[in-house]
């Protein structure tokens, strides 16, 4: 297996990763889950993915629950998750700092882990202001439940000023790029 770096960052994936987006939790349950997973950590897959919408969250349970079956360190492992759809109620979509946080908590628990070493944000968020958005990241990381933070499907526009935002204000740009304190 290949590992690249995460963008400028020393976090090493493998190029091929394991997802659960309609399969865990919905369409096949642990067992399967196990056999996947094994065969793809097998072969040198170090990268797996899943969000909050995958099967209802019940994606994550399983692959949590895989994992800690399985037995694995932590530290051989990449795990990401993303948030947008997280739910019905008038806060359970989107970018808000409320929903990110809550979000974050939920996939921890389900994941059965202490941090996640990406988190991505699945869509764009018109009725959030990026700059709520990064700044909610940032105190994720700061906090230590997320070590870098992505997104998925935005627009180079709004990526650019995310990292923009965050550069200005000394707080963790997405794709795992080291914010820099600007001497102002």
């Amino acid at each position: 297996m290949n590992y690249r770096r995460l963008g400028n960052s020393g976090l090493k994936l493998s190029e091929l990763s394991l997802g659960a987006w309609v399969t865990y939790g919905g369409q096949v349950g642990e067992e399967v889950a196990v056999k996947c997973m094994s065969r793809a950590f097998d072969a040198g897959v170090n990268f797996f993915d899943n969000a909050e919408a995958y099967a209802s969250g019940n994606a994550e349970t399983v692959m949590g629950n895989v994992i800690k079956k399985l037995g694995w360190q932590r530290d051989d492992l990449v795990i990401s998750s993303k948030v947008f759809w997280g739910g019905d109620g008038p806060n359970d979509k989107g970018l808000s700092r409320k929903h990110i946080f809550e979000a974050c908590q939920r996939s921890l628990k389900r994941l059965q882990l202490e941090y996640l070493d990406l988190f991505f944000c699945h869509r764009p968020d018109p009725n959030t202001p990026i700059e709520e958005t990064v700044r909610a990241m940032d105190d994720l990381v700061h906090q230590g439940k997320i070590l870098y933070w992505g997104t998925s499907e935005w627009a180079a526009g709004d990526i650019m000023r995310a990292h923009g935002i965050a550069m200005q204000n000394g707080l963790t740009a997405p794709n795992g790029a080291a914010a820099v304190q600007s001497a102002a």
